[in-house]
């Protein structure tokens, strides 16, 4: 068998669909923690009325996936 067989059989197996997949899902659950984190930020803010604060950290929590 060649290195090229190998290749073919180790993507054929799932196993990189798999990794791609998790990677994927860990990205999104960092983001999402991420965002979480700064509307929670932007709702200790004091430089603005309640209204504009709550409306910038419901536009930060629309971002997650």
């Amino acid at each position: 068998m060649t290195d090229d067989d190998d290749i073919q059989d180790y993507e054929s197996s799932g196993w990189r669909k798999r990794q791609v997949m998790f990677e994927r899902t860990f990205h999104q659950v960092v983001r999402n923690e991420t965002l979480e984190e700064v509307a929670q930020e932007i709702e200790k803010m004091t430089v603005f009325g309640k209204d504009t604060i709550g409306s910038f950290a419901v536009f930060v929590r629309e971002m997650k996936r």
